[in-house]
């Protein structure tokens, strides 16, 4: 059973190879005319040239850290300084996948236009062939990562598997923290640009969306690709090992309570993620479409297709490693409890996750797309102001927070009946487990939005910026449904990562009348709000400064608006870039830090308390912030093409009152949907993971001993 290990870094050598496939054919793709290759390449370099200073100082952090741990593990029968190697392989992997995949997507923007000059179905298939690149690097990089060092330790510590889990979960340890900073870092360089470009280009100035005019809107078309794509990639990057991990370690309890007698709880995770990338890949051929056909229904369809698929081979999987008599259930305590869990529990568990995870993102689709009710009563309550506008955003965001949390307990509790934690840690693994697919349908959203920018920038015909508009609307549902699908898998994810810790820590229950554990409890709940008003701070300072040079240049430079002079896009590109580095600093640093001092000074009951109180509070204002910003954004787009028809039978169209009221409503929205939201999911697993990494080294009391 051992040598099985071996189909998980091959599994991870398949998806890269596929990605190399589609990478080499989209370069091959025609990029247009020589403005639309200018203005492609302002873009690119803007990317990469952040991309390159984020990891300079990312790769400072890595350095500390690695050496802390390696320092903080020499001794010790199950700990290992061999963690900072796993440290460091997990952070270089995951910065490497946004790297391929940012790299990838500043191709296919422009090819995706060039490609809507033909037809909507070559341009559908140039930008998700760009995304599909992205989730094989996450998929491919991660398991190759992971799974080699499977092998390098079994053969270093044959038989010591405990020792081998905690050392390895230093690789999911790096992952975060660079998932963490990437996604706050990319989140305040596209809204400070987003925020800019539209407040006075659009509501002051009354230019079109990415106008070349604007001097804003290159940088607001570089913040697509490192907040969306970049961004996106490592959390779902770090969301997938978590849950491998996570579900790893749980199934390690198994194998102890039985004497050892098989591998298979602890290999069936990540054979399960191997079959999510052969599954992921027969879903990326499904996704066609016809000119005037529907985007959407393409991508639906090769989501839901990898996912069937994958609930067929999960069960598949579990027959053939779990043992027929099946196992004896654990409990809390790492006990034997007297039930059986079976193979074919293991595959419902998956399936429960996979469910889960459709219910969640279909849930976040209402909440955000056009035409749907709550996306409706905004628009409507446009009409008298941005004062309500902003109200009933709000209340959407706050009551979207209900259905999904409810569906998440519904999961948690069904995997839980069906195979104990065990069960929820291979719910949200088959949460996951598609992520090749559903990252490439989420990495498509950036590419058709800057596809569409260029179109406006190089002055192509109506026709084709009507295409990639269409290309363009799916995205913005897509990316809701992805944002949603993350936090809901952040979710699943983090409650496998804390039994993970208990089970590590040798925590048999939280009481909740232990003061310390209370007081844990309460500065969990409060580090989100705290974590958000970083974010949001950071995103409003760094907004402040683009519009002071917005403004400047349409006052200074001579011709600018009349459009017989260039914008120095240059400087906007600096203002978000020296922005999103010097803040990403401290949220990031925080979430590392809070669960080593609470640890370390108050033990290991203090932390599982705080461990609780920032899942519940994390994922409930992820939920919140990111569909009410998802909502704002398509009440604003209601009001563009035709028109929204108010309830009293007249249309308010773009250019009116009403719609620069749902303009301010969706800048709000900005910061919450594409920083402070999506980190905060990031945010509660890698405070997990930084839990379970030093679980070992803990006492229940603490350095303080209270």
């Amino acid at each position: 059973m051992q040598n099985l290990f071996l189909a998980v870094p091959a599994a991870g050598v398949l998806a890269l190879i596929f990605g190399f496939v589609k990478a080499t054919w989209v370069g091959k793709q025609d990029a247009g005319n020589e403005e639309m290759k200018e203005i492609a390449s302002r873009i690119q370099e803007g990317a990469m040239a952040f991309l390159q200073r984020e990891y300079t100082v990312l790769a400072g952090f890595v350095a500390v850290v690695a050496v802390l741990l390696a320092l903080a593990n020499l001794s010790g029968e199950h700990q290992s300084p061999l963690i900072a190697l796993s440290f460091v392989l997990g952070a270089v992997t995951s910065g490497l996948a946004g790297y391929f995949g940012m790299r990838i997507a500043t191709k296919a923007n422009v090819r995706t236009t060039q490609a809507a000059t033909l037809g909507l179905p070559q341009a559908l298939m140039v930008a998700f062939s760009g995304g599909t690149v992205m989730g094989m690097s996450v998929v491919g990089l991660a398991l190759l990562g992971l799974g080699s060092l499977m092998i390098v330790y079994m053969n270093i510590w044959d038989g010591q598997m405990l020792k081998i889990l905690n050392v390895v979960t230093g690789f999911s340890m790096g992952a975060s923290s660079i998932a963490l900073f990437a996604r706050v870092g990319g989140g305040i360089y596209t809204k400070a640009a987003d925020v800019g470009a539209d407040l006075v280009g659009k509501i002051e100035e009354g230019l079109p969306e990415d106008d070349p005019r604007n001097p804003a809107v290159i940088a607001d078309n570089v913040g697509d690709n490192v907040g969306d794509v970049a961004g996106m990639g490592a959390d779902l990057f770090e969301s997938y090992v978590g849950a491998i991990i996570g579900a790893m370690v749980l199934g390690y309890g198994f194998q102890e309570a039985h004497a050892g007698q098989t591998l298979a709880p602890m290999l069936l995770p990540l054979l399960v993620a191997a079959a999510g990338i052969v599954a992921s890949i027969l879903g990326t051929f499904v996704v066609r479409t016809k000119e005037g056909g529907n985007p959407q229904h393409a991508l639906d369809a090769g989501a839901f297709g990898a996912a069937g698929v994958m609930a067929l081979a999960t069960f598949g999987i579990a027959y053939w490693l779990w043992p027929q008599a099946g196992f004896h259930n654990l409990n809390n305590s790492g006990e034997l409890d007297g039930r059986i869990v079976h193979w074919w529990q293991v595959g419902g568990a998956t399936v429960i996750g996979l469910i889960t995870g459709v219910a969640i993102g279909m849930i976040t689709s209402y909440y955000c797309s056009m035409g749907k009710g709550p996306v409706n009563r905004i628009a409507e309550q446009s009409r008298t102001g941005s004062a309500t506008n902003i109200i009933a955003g709000l209340g959407i965001g706050m009551e979207s927070t209900a259905l999904p949390m409810i569906c998440i307990a519904a999961g948690v509790l069904v995997a839980n009946q069906l195979a104990g934690l065990y069960g929820v840690a291979i719910a949200a693994l088959g949460m996951l487990s598609t992520t090749g697919i559903q990252l490439a349908v989420d990495a498509y959203g950036p590419i058709a939005d800057n596809a569409g920018g260029i179109a406006e920038m190089s002055h192509q015909p109506a026709l084709v910026r009507e295409r990639t508009d269409k290309l363009d609307a799916v995205g913005n549902t897509t990316a809701a449904i992805g944002k949603g699908f993350a936090i809901g898998s952040a979710a699943m994810t983090a409650l496998a990562l804390f039994a993970a810790f208990m089970q590590q820590a040798k925590l048999t229950s939280i009481d909740l009348a232990n003061p310390l554990v209370m007081s844990g409890l309460f500065i969990g709940g409060m580090l989100p709000y705290l974590f958000s008003s970083m974010a949001m701070s950071a995103v409003g300072e760094a907004a402040m400064e683009m519009i002071t040079e917005v403004r400047r240049q349409f006052r200074e430079i001579p011709g600018l608006l009349e459009g017989t002079a260039r914008p120095d896009t240059a400087r906007c590109v600096a203002i978000s870039t020296d922005a999103a580095i010097k803040k990403m600093v401290v949220p990031g640093g925080m979430a590392v830090i809070s669960p080593v001092l609470v640890g370390f000074l108050f033990g290991a009951e203090a932390l599982g308390g705080l461990l609780a109180g920032v899942t519940v509070s994390g994922v409930l204002m992820a939920i919140f912030m990111s569909n009410a910003g998802g909502a704002w954004d398509n009440a604003k787009k209601s009001f563009e093409g035709e028109g929204f028809k108010m309830a009293d039978g007249t249309y308010a169209k773009k250019g009116s009152p009403t719609h620069a009221a749902a303009v301010v409503g969706d800048t709000v929205g900005d910061p919450f949907k594409d920083t402070a939201g999506p980190s905060l999911n990031i945010l509660v697993k890698l405070m997990s993971v930084v839990a379970l990494v030093i679980a070992p080294l803990l006492t229940i009391g603490g350095f303080l001993n209270l």
